[in-house]
């Protein structure tokens, strides 16, 4: 049976893993062990941050939804619950961005939620 090099395989196996650790600092984009540990631990950063980043964004559209309700003297519970009962269906990141980009267009969601017309 013939003598089988690996080195074809390890090779490639190690520029995959260098090339993935390029532009890092130092050895970590040269060291092919430094480099594999810094790729590695990359790689599990941005599959937990993949799934944190839909929660994060929630948080600050409430808080921003919460801050612009409170301005026009509602709580951000009473706001999304009048809207419900209304049958608004807004999501909560278009209602943030009216919040934050469109205050008249808000003021007119928080007095249709109260049950108010002009």
């Amino acid at each position: 049976m013939p003598r089988v090099s690996k080195s074809p395989a390890s090779r490639r196996r190690r520029k995959r893993y260098l090339k993935q650790a390029k532009g890092y600092v130092g050895g970590r984009h040269r060291l092919y062990r430094t480099a594999r540990e810094s790729v590695e631990r990359g790689l599990q950063y941005a599959y937990r941050d993949r799934r944190r980043k839909k929660r994060d964004f929630r948080r600050l559209w409430i808080i921003r939804i919460n801050a612009a309700a409170r301005r026009h003297g509602m709580s951000y519970s009473q706001f999304i619950n009048a809207l419900n009962a209304r049958g608004v269906e807004l999501n909560r990141k278009v209602l943030a961005d009216l919040a934050v980009r469109d205050d008249e267009a808000f003021a007119e969601l928080v007095e249709t939620a109260r049950g108010e017309s002009k």
